[in-house]
């Protein structure tokens, strides 16, 4: 991130904006920030220098042109806008066509978009994981919980699920058993899609009990990695201890997350939650997902 700008942090929602910012803080890299209003929490609003609308697109750009920053980095989550918001807000009817060709797409689409607008306007473009490299999941078992054969096999399921997907911008999560995909991620997200999974009786119990979750034979592992071929530096794969706690409630017997495709947001507490709950957590290389090559 050479150049004597500030490195601008878009925020929307969660944990990773305030991240980024306490990164670049402690780097003493000079620094703004816009929260996105609706999406950013209070705590990244109180540290931001502007909140502005998500269909303010020309007051944002106007905005970093005044800036004129040494790279923009995209972190937190947004959701598409309603084609009533569209509609009718003022800042959407400043900006109908540049909205028009970005929302209409889907996500992976959206976001290419974005970052071909930002770069269209001279701007360099970072991901999370060159502000804060440490963030990105590492491979290997990372707490005392290791999967079994079973969840082994689970592991490499969900990843050739996640691959035969990519090129349909679906999402970045599956829940797999075995040689069986029982769920996948759709534009609810991962949590919604973990609250699906546990919605029967068994994975209610077995999300209350631990030692019979553990005992259970086959029982699902979360996959979740980046899309193959998906540009890093914008809607990277993201887990936190929220993540864990729903795999739990769930019923499922731990998580497999892409070793240097996934953020791992506090990822200390993430283990220490998976340790309490008696779920696995572990990294696996999305390329080495194969019999015999997933961490044991």
């Amino acid at each position: 991130m050479d150049g004597e700008g500030p490195v601008v942090v878009v925020a929307g929602a969660g944990a990773l904006p305030a991240l980024l910012i306490g990164a670049l803080d402690a780097a003493a890299r000079p620094r703004r920030v816009i929260a996105l209003k609706g999406f950013a929490d209070a705590a990244t609003g109180r540290r931001a220098d502007r909140t502005m609308s998500l269909l303010d697109v020309s007051g944002i750009l106007a905005q970093l042109a005044a800036w004129r920053p040494a790279a923009v980095t995209l972190a937190g989550g947004v959701t598409r806008p309603s084609p009533a918001a569209l509609a009718s807000g003022v800042a959407a009817w400043r900006n109908r066509r540049e909205l028009a060709e970005l929302f209409a797409r889907g996500d992976d689409h959206l976001l290419r978009g974005v970052v071909a607008l930002l770069e269209e306007q001279g701007h360099r473009v970072v991901g999370a994981h060159e502000i804060a490299p440490d963030l990105l999941a590492p491979a290997g078992v990372l707490g005392t919980v290791h999967p079994d054969a079973e969840a082994r096999r689970a592991i490499e399921t969900g990843f050739s699920c996640l691959a035969a997907l990519s090129p349909f911008d679906v999402g970045q999560a599956c829940v797999a058993v075995a040689a069986r995909v029982v769920a996948v991620e759709g534009a609810e997200g991962t949590d919604r899609m973990l609250a699906r999974v546990g919605g029967g009786a068994a994975g209610r119990l077995a999300g209350l009990l631990p030692a019979l979750r553990r005992a259970t034979p086959a029982a699902g592992v979360l996959v979740k990695s980046a899309k193959a071929g998906q540009d890093h530096r914008v809607d990277l794969a993201a887990s936190g201890p929220r993540t864990v706690r729903n795999a739990a409630r769930a019923g499922l017997a731990g998580i497999a997350l892409g070793a240097g495709a996934t953020l791992t947001i506090e990822r200390d507490a993430m283990i220490a939650e998976a340790d309490r709950a008696g779920l696995f957590l572990v990294g696996v290389d999305p390329g080495a997902a194969r019999p015999g090559e997933v961490p044991a």
